[in-house]
């Protein structure tokens, strides 16, 4: 196999890591810095330049973007894409990651555990978005910040304001967030290949930070995951388009909690607290890719004209209910269960005795047509009637 990493830090940790591990497993790579690439449009077919000239074919990429050239490193993925380079994170993947307002609402659309979250603009929505998130104390993040850098803790509701007012006049972005009480200073890392959680650690502050990121001082510590922490792990960076991924999650009186997926986790931290050869296993991963590469089913099936792929759902009063999958008329309706989801488990490619419950979401390709009626309504929204928060109405509401 012929790999690039793209790297703005060649020499650094996660980099050489993956560079010896390719060497080692006898393949070609070598190290691109990713601002160095020119994208060719021009042409008849897509194509890069590296420094100038023609870059070279590649089998695979693997892309350590950073997040000071997110906008651009996306793009040169986007490119190998379009070149059928295989890459085990897209760059919509990268992209969706990055923006953490983003991620955000594409896991809570998948039902995806994280804590309560808001974001708001306009000064009077402050105080009802604090009110939302369970009330103060509340963890306010810039949506830029990495590494624990722009995330922090107001412990009332007058300082938390005052802090989203003053980061908001400086024209930042910023998300409130509900605080974890029972996980302070810990979270979980969860470090996700292809479809397993391949090693996790527990990090802890090094004092009273309730932040625990390695990078402020935070001690890790090897643990092996519940269940229910490796499907959410899994579960969220597939829903991001990420096949590598650091996912971080919160240890909550209601289970795991989804903070951040990253899309360019370091390896020092992981490898030194597992002892597991991480970067051997990535690159073992991208190896097997390039072989049989994974596709888009949605966007790879829904061509044929007619067809398509939809989600169907096993409604409560539904006629489904209880019949073994072979037995529901799909097949007869030219329809094909891919996977069925029941809560947080994804059954693939189910077998047609398995037996359907009240609402399981079968993720289906056939008829468009057939699909059509089938499809459930929208669910109509539960509003939350949450009284106003006290203020003094003599404070101007104008910004």
């Amino acid at each position: 196999m012929r790999l690039a990493i793209l790297s703005r830090e060649p020499r650094s940790y996660s980099t050489q890591r993956l560079k010896t591990a390719a060497i080692e497993a006898g393949h070609q790579v070598r190290i691109l810095d990713t601002l160095r690439f020119a994208i060719d449009l021009s042409g008849d077919e897509p194509d890069l330049h590296y420094s100038g000239n023609q870059l070279s074919d590649y089998d695979a990429v693997l892309p350590r973007v950073g997040s000071s050239v997110t906008y651009f490193g996306t793009a040169v993925v986007r490119q190998f894409e379009q070149m059928d380079v295989y890459t085990p994170n897209t760059s919509a993947g990268i992209r969706n990651s990055r923006d953490k307002l983003h991620a955000h609402q594409i896991l809570a659309r998948h039902r995806i555990g994280m804590p309560a979250t808001t974001f708001v603009r306009d000064r009077t929505d402050i105080l009802p978005a604090i009110e939302r998130v369970g009330g103060a104390p509340v963890v306010i993040k810039l949506l830029e910040g990495t590494q624990g850098i722009g995330v922090m803790l107001a412990p009332d509701l007058t300082v938390a304001q005052a802090m989203i007012e003053t980061l908001q006049a400086t024209r930042q972005n910023v998300l409130v967030q509900e605080f974890i009480a029972e996980s302070s200073g810990t979270d979980v890392r969860a470090f996700v290949v292809g479809d397993q959680v391949v090693g996790a650690m527990r990090r802890s502050s090094g004092g009273d930070d309730f932040r625990s990121n390695l990078h402020r001082g935070g001690r890790p510590e090897v643990i092996d995951l519940e269940p229910a922490y490796e499907q959410a792990a899994v579960r969220s960076a597939q829903i991001m388009g990420l096949r590598v991924a650091g996912v971080d999650m919160l240890e909550s009186d209601r289970g795991p909690l989804v903070m951040e997926v990253n899309s360019s986790p370091g390896l020092q931290g992981i490898e030194r607290a597992t002892g597991q050869d991480i970067a051997r296993i990535i690159v073992d991963f991208v190896d097997n890719q390039v072989a049989f590469p994974e596709l888009d089913v949605r966007q790879r099936l829904s061509v044929s004209r007619g067809y398509g792929v939809a989600e169907l759902l096993v409604r409560e009063d539904g006629s489904f209910v209880g019949q073994p999958l072979g037995e529901a008329g799909l097949g007869e309706r030219d329809i094909t269960v891919l996977t069925v989801q029941r809560g947080t488990e994804v059954i693939a490619n189910p077998k047609s005795g398995l037996v359907l419950e009240a609402n399981d979401q079968l993720l289906c390709f056939g008829r468009l047509e057939e699909m059509r009626d089938m499809i459930p309504k929208r669910r109509p929204r539960r509003r939350r009637l949450i009284p106003p928060p006290n203020r003094d109405d003599s404070v101007s509401d104008t910004t």
